[in-house]
């Protein structure tokens, strides 16, 4: 079983590179200049993967407007990740923001201003 799990974990890491690397270079979208692709998790069957990505903005527009892009480009994206992923099966992506960065700046908020009324 633990071979399993690291071919997992391998295409994983592969299906970030390929995303990542074709955001960057192939598509031209400018809702998606902010995002970074912070992780992915594949099922144990390889057939479908949830992309996990962030923004750099706090605006509200600019994460419908992500959603929308990537919603947009997932065709041309699983199209590419088929061409240069060696599986017998290309997965199905979806694609989901990562509020893990978000959820950390909450938690410092919270601790500075236990922090503060310490001190005071």
């Amino acid at each position: 079983m633990p071979n399993k799990q690291y071919r997992v974990e391998k295409v994983e890491q592969e299906i970030q590179r390929i995303v990542t690397e074709y955001i960057i270079k192939k598509l031209r979208d400018k809702r998606l200049t902010v995002a970074t692709i912070t992780g992915v998790k594949l099922t144990g069957d390889l057939q479908n993967a949830t992309v996990y990505y962030s923004l750099l903005s706090d605006k509200a527009s600019d994460h419908k407007k992500a959603a929308l892009a990537f919603e947009k480009a997932k065709g041309l994206i699983r199209s590419e990740v088929g061409k240069k992923l060696s599986t017998y099966k290309t997965p199905t992506i979806d694609f989901e923001e990562d509020k893990s960065i978000q959820y950390g700046n909450h938690i410092d908020e919270l601790i500075n201003e236990l922090h503060k009324s310490e001190n005071e």
